[in-house]
């Protein structure tokens, strides 16, 4: 439009000078008449000077005019412009959008964004509507549409109020009341820890183990003859139950630290003592098994010293109590140097407000539906209250002792079964008294939503992850097949499909056998955390993939049964049952159950499971032995054939079993034998001092005087996993 108006105004100053050079000459004959005319026609010369200043206004009113309406139609050019911009839609896009999702935020069909993506370096053909695109790809589409991008935040949702229960902050001390120790007895597997709290409390815990090892935590109130009252918590020694053992640290007050006289320090006692370390919790040393002839207490304490542990006779703060759990000698002693370490420890507990403390155990009851054994540690747990754990809730309906006698109220210190759970909470939880069930239900739905929130982080972050190796593996291929035409990008990828035809039968078997999976139930929350604890170490993958498909509380359940038919996986169940009706089930179904009481027993089995899933292991047997005396040739029909004169030096040589070649300590041939003579006769077997002569079924081979013969036979024996669990 500019260009246009210098040329308007061009032209008019080109008429202007014209007409200004014409008026020019026009004076000067004015000038030269006006002495001849003026007298004669002096209003004509006025009229023509007028008639020429008239034209110059007129010219100058038009130019202005010009200007004026150039300058208009070009401010509303640019507000069209503006306006065309405004009115762009605006497209909210995301990181790893999909073809689908583009399109349907930019109102179009995804025939739409395949033609925007023609002739870049996006591969059309491997596009689906679920196709994730990246962002220079998006940007590119948006670009061809004319649209106007705009990348969306992540919606994040309502900040949500926190409405989990804590708890209460400490009372007054005026409040506080002595209370009974928490104890724990800690130490190795068959170290007496059983049998001496048997003679504790006179019942027999011992005999009712299986193998004599406590398969898991028990929680049991003590009453001593001088009237005070001590808690024991019998931890498992064996080296599956190291998380359990880590727990009973946790709610205890003092370790009772059990070390057998004759064996002295053994791994799970050092696990013990680190336990208490890091719980920091005094140690009472019980030196167990000094009745026996072999009982050796001062080395016991002696390898002590080496992690800390200093007793009293050696100039230590840690008492030492020798005792004998078997006979009951000295079982006094060594309450008084707990209630002794106790009183020192001055141990109190408010036992109003809102109940306080910890799962020591859960289970399922046929009967009774999920069970806890808890330890209160703050207030006086009574029927009715509505306690939290974890992600569950309860209103107590009934409470019981270590014994099974109902009980009203427990104080703190005081082991409590608890019935009344909605469901079952796991060891170690926190349990905190509420007021109310929907405060109950609002601390739970908190806890559900907290724990949604942190998964959905963990998986957001997978994605991502996932996402770059995608995409990674997308920039790869576009490498690959850059440099190549379409045809040759759809004759390679057409023989890459080719090749990945679906498994055959047996390749199909061969891949199933290379996987175990299994399912695990166990009767309690411990038993099972300690069962998976073992499995996490397995190290053995490469030899076969152990999966774990499912695992639980309680008894096994037709559920477990078609879950294990479907994946081709293995039961076991650990102090559980299966009923007679889950049985044939799981018969018919091809499913095997295997059920077990010791914790190592179960462990024993599935490495045996994992075993008869390698392929057999070949190994050679030697059936004999000769050395070569002597080598010759002789010629059959135009060939020549080697052949070594021997004398069986152990065994026995059997031409039908295959030999090999030995020569300075190293084998050169393995193979059959064509040929095996006694003098001229041919045999099959030549036994020990026996002369003979063989040939070999490759004749490239030279003997050389001194050489070996064996004769061996290859036999397939069952592989055994590498896996080893630790004990």
């Amino acid at each position: 439009m500019n260009q246009k108006i210098l040329k308007l105004e061009n032209l008019l100053r080109f008429h202007t000078v014209c007409r200004q050079l014409h008026s020019l000459c026009q004076r000067r004959m004015l000038a030269q008449w006006r002495h001849v005319f003026s007298s004669a026609y002096p209003a004509w010369t006025a009229q023509l000077y007028a008639h020429s200043g008239q034209t110059d206004v007129l010219i100058r009113a038009a130019l202005s005019q010009q200007r004026l309406l150039a300058t208009k139609k070009e401010e509303r050019s640019q507000k069209s412009q503006l306006s065309s911009r405004k009115s762009k839609k605006e497209v909210e896009v995301w990181i790893g959008m999909t073809v689908e999702e583009l399109a349907r935020a930019m109102e179009k069909d995804i025939d739409f964004i395949y033609e925007s993506l023609m002739n870049t370096a996006v591969d059309i053909d491997s596009l689906e509507a679920d196709s994730h695109l990246d962002e220079v790809w998006i940007k590119e589409v948006i670009k061809k549409s004319g649209m106007k991008l705009k990348w969306s935040k992540l919606k994040q949702d309502k900040v949500r109020e926190n409405k989990d229960a804590v708890k209460r902050p400490q009372g007054d001390p005026a409040l506080l009341i002595p209370r009974s120790p928490v104890v724990a007895i800690m130490g190795h597997v068959d170290h007496g820890k059983t049998t001496l709290l048997d003679q504790l409390r006179k019942t027999q815990v011992a005999a009712m183990e299986v193998g004599g090892i406590t398969q898991h935590i028990g929680a049991f109130l003590v009453s001593l003859p001088s009237g005070e009252k001590i808690t024991f918590l019998d931890t498992p020694g064996h080296a599956a139950f190291s998380a359990m053992r880590a727990r009973g640290a946790q709610v205890t007050d003092i370790i009772i630290l059990v070390v057998a006289a004759d064996d002295g320090v053994m791994k799970q006692t050092v696990e013990s003592i680190q336990h208490a370390k890091d719980a920091q919790v005094p140690i009472v040393l019980a030196i167990n098994k000094c009745d026996k002839a072999e009982a050796d207490p001062e080395k016991a304490k002696k390898e002590l010293l080496a992690y800390d542990v200093v007793c009293e006779d050696y100039g230590g703060d840690v008492q030492a109590v020798h005792v004998s759990a078997l006979t009951g000698d000295n079982m006094m002693a060594l309450t008084e140097a707990t209630v002794a370490l106790a009183e020192m420890l001055e141990l109190k507990a408010d036992p109003t407000g809102p109940v306080e403390g910890t799962v020591i155990e859960s289970f399922t009851d046929k009967g009774r539906g999920p069970v806890t054994t808890a330890i209160i540690q703050r207030g006086t747990l009574k029927k009715g209250s509505i306690l939290v754990a974890g992600k569950s809730w309860a209103k107590v309906r009934l409470m019981f002792d270590e014994n099974g006698k109902t009980i009203n109220e427990a104080c703190p210190s005081m082991p409590v079964g608890i019935i009344g759970w909605r469901d079952l909470p796991s060891a170690g939880d926190e349990i905190l008294e509420v007021e109310s069930e929907a405060r109950a239900r609002e601390v739970v739905d908190w806890r559900k939503y907290e724990q949604e929130q942190e998964k959905s982080k963990e998986d957001l972050k997978l994605i991502e992850e996932k996402r770059k190796e995608h995409q990674e593996a997308h920039q790869k291929a576009r490498e690959k097949y850059g440099t190549l035409s379409w045809k040759e990008r759809s004759f390679i990828k057409y023989k890459e499909k080719k090749q990945q035809q679906p498994l055959k039968l047996k390749e199909k078997v061969e891949r199933d056998s290379d996987v175990l999976p299994i399912i695990i139930k166990g009767d309690v929350d411990g038993s099972l955390e300690a069962i998976l604890n073992i499995m996490d170490t397995y190290d053995a993958s490469h030899e076969c993939e152990l999966e774990l498909v499912h695992f639980g509380v309680g008894d096994i359940s037709e559920n477990d049964v078609n879950l294990a038919e479907t994946f081709n996986g293995v039961i076991y169940g650990f102090n559980v049952n299966a009923s007679n009706v889950i049985q044939q089930s799981a018969a018919k179904k091809g499913v095997k159950i295997k059920l077990h009481k010791i914790i190592y027993r179960l462990i024993e089995d599935v490495q045996e499971e994992l075993s008869s899933r390698l392929p057999c292991a070949v190994e050679e047997h030697i059936i004999g032995e000769a050395s070569i005396l002597a080598t010759f040739s002789i010629t059959e029909g135009k060939k020549k054939i080697p052949v070594a004169g021997c004398r069986v030096q152990k065994g026995q040589l059997e031409k039908q079993k295959k030999f090999k070649l030995i020569r300075n300590g190293h084998v050169i041939w393995k193979g059959s034998l064509i040929s095996l003579k006694h003098h001229k006769d041919d045999i099959s077997v030549i036994k020990t001092g026996m002369d003979c002569g063989l040939s070999l079924d490759e004749e490239k081979i030279e003997f050389k005087v001194g050489d070996g013969i064996v004769c061996y036979e290859e036999k397939e024996v069952p592989a055994k996993t590498s896996w080893d669990p630790g004990f």
